[in-house]
């Protein structure tokens, strides 16, 4: 496989046995990243009752490339199955931090979710990034579709 290569670095309380994030099948987008607990909270995990949100640690730092982001994306099946999904998705982390990696959960469901040490909460996507110059303009481009807004090209 060719490509970026991110490069993790484990926090100091992290489950090293918990594995780093990894495509499922070959074809896959997306990596899945587990959350990882620190010691005192593994055995529990952590509940998020309905409408709750919550930060869940994965135990990583990671270094990006120099014109690549990595987008955390929610996981289909959590979100069908448990209406678990997340906060601010796709959530960024741009190439210059080397901060902790946490996911921020929500559950949109109608009962409690508990999410244990270890399990798959995200897809992490790597996307190269363009940045763009902005300038200010005294008028803009003539188009078809004009000032047009939502849903003025169709149903919905």
């Amino acid at each position: 496989m060719s490509g970026p290569v991110l490069r993790f670095a484990w926090l100091e309380d992290a489950d090293r046995a918990v594995p780093l994030p990894a495509y499922e099948t070959r074809g896959a987008a997306g990596a899945d990243i587990r959350a990882n607990f620190p010691v005192d909270k593994r055995a529990e995990g952590l509940t998020l009752a309905p409408m709750a949100r919550a930060p869940v640690p994965t135990g990583l730092r990671v270094e990006i490339p120099a014109g690549f982001e990595m987008q955390i994306r929610p996981r289909s099946g959590l979100a069908l199955k448990h209406g678990v999904t997340l906060v601010n998705t796709p959530g960024t982390i741009d190439s210059d931090y080397r901060g902790p990696l946490a996911v921020l959960l929500v559950n949109l469901g109608d009962r409690p979710f508990t999410v244990a040490h270890g399990d798959r909460i995200a897809q992490v996507i790597v996307a190269p990034v363009v940045q763009a110059r902005f300038e200010l303009a005294n008028t803009l481009s003539d188009t078809t579709r004009g000032v047009g807004g939502f849903g003025s090209t169709g149903r919905g």
